[in-house]
């Protein structure tokens, strides 16, 4: 596996959560550096190194609702 995508998103009590796609991994911070960091370590934690993904795509999610 090269690439794992994580689904980002802002949470309802602040901060932010994230998501892998495909897989059961899940992790959340106040801040998005914190968030990177918790990503990577979820990643090394859930994998063995020959399954290990190369890189990390994190996908920021942001809702805006628009009154009409």
């Amino acid at each position: 596996m090269q690439e794992i995508i994580f689904i980002v998103e802002e949470s309802a009590e602040g901060g932010y959560e994230a998501h892998a796609l495909g897989h059961a991994i899940f992790t959340e911070a106040d801040t998005l550096e914190e968030l990177k960091a918790q990503v990577r370590d979820a990643v090394l934690c859930h994998f063995e190194e020959p399954q290990r993904p190369r890189l990390i795509r994190l996908h920021l999610v942001k809702d805006e609702l628009i009154a009409v």
